[in-house]
């Protein structure tokens, strides 16, 4: 996970008219636009979804952000009737100006102006792989892990906080818990043997673990994962929808309540087509 984190200052200039667009494409529902923010200026096109949006230098495909603009909104609207499924969720992200920064190279990432209030999340151009989804084989498509990442840090964590808050004791707390094998601040030598959430990036703290194990739950109970056990056994092994149900019993409950209206199905990046 990559939260963008850097606070400094974000000018916002707005004009009287709508911005130009960059891009129209073939897509029903979305289109590139020319980008305004002087404190992103590498940043120079974006795409709105659901007024959240997704910037990209202008090396970034105007395909790939259409594709990742398809998938957050079919994560917001999984039955794709128009409506946001969780409208706490959405207005709280909202409220923290959740955003998205898609990039050419990591180093477009360098000297961006983000400020205490907005909440970020990246996703790189090649990365973004639309092609996955025509099998759910071959190289994974990070837009279905980044774009969720930031539905749940800055929605869920905040529309649910006693809940789906990122820190010790909430419900989502307690089945990570369980997934590692134990409470664990730090990344351990090793995990308990019976553990099946076992990542082991040093710079992923306890808030972080939460958000990628709720992305390795949903994505895996949505069928996202069944392909990948060997490439991903060594993080997460509940690969399978049933595997998932039987294995991870907080977990499956917490994200099968209907009351938190969390998507039911995969995007496929085709939202409303």
């Amino acid at each position: 996970m990559r939260i963008l984190s850097v606070l400094i200052i974000f000018f916002i200039q707005s004009c009287g008219s709508e911005p130009a667009i960059i891009d129209p494409g073939n897509d029903p529902n979305f289109v590139v636009v020319a980008a305004d923010q002087s404190g992103l200026k590498r940043f120079k096109k974006k795409v709105l979804v659901f007024d959240i949006p997704i910037y990209g230098v202008e090396k970034v495909l105007s395909s790939k952000m259409l594709h990742a603009a398809n998938i957050m909104a079919q994560y917001l609207d999984n039955d794709e009737d128009g409506v946001i499924d969780n409208p706490a969720v959405h207005q709280q992200m909202l409220e923290n100006n959740a955003f998205m920064l898609m990039w050419d190279k990591e180093s477009d990432l360098n000297r961006i102006h983000i400020p205490e209030d907005w909440i970020g999340q990246d996703l790189g151009n090649d990365e973004t792989r639309p092609t996955f989804h025509d099998a759910l084989q071959g190289d994974f498509d990070a837009s279905l892990e980044e774009v969720l990442h930031i539905i749940t840090h800055a929605g869920y964590a905040y529309a649910y906080p006693d809940i789906f808050g990122e820190q010790v004791g909430t419900d989502l707390a307690m089945a990570l818990d369980a997934a590692r094998g134990g409470q664990f601040f730090d990344v351990p030598n090793a995990y308990p043997s019976d553990a099946w959430f076992t990542y082991d990036d040093d710079t992923c703290d306890y808030a972080c673990m939460n958000t990628e194990y709720l992305y390795w739950l949903l994505t895996s109970k949505l069928g996202a994962q069944i392909n990948r056990l060997e490439e991903i056994g060594h993080e997460w092994t509940l690969v399978t929808p049933e595997l998932v149900e039987l294995g991870d019993t907080l977990g499956f409950n917490l994200i099968s309540n209907p009351v938190y209206k969390m998507p039911l199905v995969l995007p496929d990046g085709k939202y409303m087509q």
